[in-house]
């Protein structure tokens, strides 16, 4: 069955290269199955000619917002394999679930979506605002009076939480953990082993988002208090970091990542 492996080799990501690890996964992955790489600006155009597409390190989807959409819209319409799958509910539909997360009651950082409605936040000496189909930091600012346009615009209290950790799942299992014990160096990552506390924290934003199969990382920070509070739930593309983890942790991922394929391409 040929897949289309859809990533943009020569994104400039900070702190980590995009390109070697979907290098290493594409190495791997051809054991299994016949692939083809191409840039997300023609996974459209090149789709027809595979049985599924798989979108992996392909970059913020706000460079290429009208690509994408013409992608979506057309593997929708022909009932084309997508993995992960379409039917996202985090980051692959946007940033609303992080105000839908805050009404629901989630350990989440607490977000609005309207200056107007700042009471409803933790009073903070300082706030994080950025634009609600922003990604990847893009447009990010730090005030004490935040504004923007209603609905536009998202803003949480600046927490001087401890350190952020990650969680890798394949489908519903967990594959790994990685955390930055220095908050100003978001990438510089270690392994983190989780509690069982911190895994049932995790696997709930996963189950919340009931996708049967695909790659998900959930993004926590440790508050002053000592709970984690989700920061980013990325469903559609999330970096793994696959290369600061040991070689049979990169051996389980990739068998984890086949079997999923398999089961899911049926």
């Amino acid at each position: 069955m040929p897949l289309l492996y859809v990533t943009d080799l020569a994104y400039p990501a900070r702190g980590r290269r995009y390109c070697d690890e979907d290098i290493f996964l594409t190495s791997r992955l051809r054991e299994h199955f016949a692939l083809a790489l191409c840039h997300p600006a023609d996974a459209r155009a090149l789709m027809p000619g595979f049985d599924a597409v798989i979108v992996r390190n392909s970059g913020p989807v706000l460079h290429y917002q009208e690509e994408y959409d013409a992608f979506r819209a057309a593997a929708l319409a022909a009932g084309t394999p997508v993995y992960n799958p379409l039917t996202g509910r985090a980051d692959m539909a946007g940033k609303q679930y992080l105000l839908d997360l805050t009404t629901a009651g989630y350990p989440v950082i607490p977000t609005v979506d309207d200056p107007a409605r700042l009471a409803e936040l933790p009073q903070a000496p300082e706030y994080v605002v950025k634009p609600k189909q922003g990604a990847d930091s893009i447009g990010l600012t730090f005030t004490a009076t935040p504004t923007g346009p209603a609905g536009a615009v998202l803003i949480q209290p600046r927490i001087d939480f401890t350190y952020e950790v990650s969680f890798y799942f394949v489908d519903d299992a967990f594959q790994y953990a990685l955390h930055a014990p220095d908050p100003a160096r978001r990438w510089e990552l270690r392994p983190y082993e989780p509690t069982g506390e911190d895994l049932a924290f995790a696997r709930s934003f996963v189950e919340w988002n009931t996708l049967g199969h695909g790659i998900q990382r959930v993004d926590a920070c440790r508050a002053p208090s000592g709970e984690l509070l989700l920061v980013e739930l990325e469903d559609l593309n999330p970096y793994l970091s696959l290369d600061l983890v040991p070689a049979h942790v990169q051996d389980a991922f990739v068998t984890a990542l086949t079997g999923s394929l398999h089961s899911f391409l049926g």
